[in-house]
């Protein structure tokens, strides 16, 4: 007997509405528990940011004391100016590479199913592992600097991992190699559904592929980019562990990041307070970007 069948008969309501409170009892402890550990936390990171507090949480109202000093630290300037950089070059060259991947795959090339594996693997891997064997291939005493050296290149130099100026480009560098193998699957995926019928016009008047995926496939998934941007942004905003693996912040701290700077003030330097902003601060990035995506969203669907 369905379920439609039971609503209409006696004492079918009273199935259906007991159905919904057992659905509703079974989700309770996850969402209070959501909305506990992940709101409640932020609401107290918050207050956190306009105390005055140290070592210890102290709920004595500072004002925004702990954002002056935020604001006045070398260091979370440096961490700033390097989260554009870090994160322009970073979702730039990702989105570009896996695109170009996802195209080439599409082509239904031979041995499609293990490059993308292949291309798809380091995603599968933590930044931690990942900075670490950037961190090998990148040192000059063990990288790929040595090896050219004993390949007979003697005045071969690459060390931007030691070069204040260049070791930022070195977190890029990683982030890009483990990140857009996952864009080439979202936008594989999406080139997939394209309608084929649309694609054979084109070819039958006289369309060439370039024009084909420029004109009328790229733009037909447009959703798929706004998505992985996203994504992407979101990765570079909390980017903690690759920087600790790869680079530790340095030399000095040109390497550091608004989450190296959050946790270097909490945890090492005793000043909750301007940990506290400085979270806060990362968490007016990331909903700078996911609100208008979630509006652009929303408005599609009603459409």
């Amino acid at each position: 007997m369905s379920s439609t069948e039971l609503g209409t008969r006696p004492g079918g309501g009273m199935f259906a509405f007991v159905q919904r409170w057992i659905s509703a009892i079974v989700v309770a402890p996850s969402f209070a528990a959501s909305l506990f550990f992940v709101y409640g936390f932020i609401l107290w990171t918050l207050y956190m940011s306009f105390s005055n507090s140290r070592m210890l949480p102290s709920y004595q109202f500072a004002g925004l004391d702990g954002y002056r000093k935020m604001i006045e630290a070398s260091r979370f300037s440096v961490s700033f100016e390097n989260l554009f950089i870090f994160g322009g070059l970073f979702i730039v060259v990702a989105m570009v590479l896996g695109c170009l991947l996802a195209v080439l795959l599409d082509q239904r090339i031979r041995a499609e199913g293990v490059l993308r594996t292949i291309y798809l693997y380091p995603m599968a891997i933590s930044f931690i592992v990942t900075g670490v064997a950037w961190k090998w291939i990148l040192t000059p005493d063990i990288g790929i600097e040595r090896f050219m050296h004993e390949m007979g290149f003697a005045n071969f130099r690459f060390d931007w991992i030691q070069d204040t100026d260049m070791v930022i480009y070195t977190l890029v560098i990683a982030a890009v190699w483990q990140a857009s193998g996952f864009v080439m699957a979202m936008v594989l995926a999406a080139l997939r559904g394209v309608d084929q019928e649309i694609i054979k016009a084109a070819y039958l008047d006289g369309a060439s592929l370039p024009r084909i995926y420029l004109g009328i496939i790229i733009p037909s998934v447009r959703p798929v980019f706004v998505s992985a941007f996203v994504i992407l942004m979101h990765l570079a905003v909390k980017s903690f562990d690759l920087v600790v693996a790869l680079t530790n912040g340095g030399p000095g701290f040109q390497s550091s990041l608004p989450a190296n700077f959050m946790y270097e003030m909490t945890f090492r330097r005793n000043q909750i307070n301007v940990g506290s902003a400085s979270a806060i601060f990362m968490l007016g990035i990331v909903i700078a970007i996911i609100v208008p995506y979630l509006y652009s969203e929303l408005r599609e669907r009603k459409r």
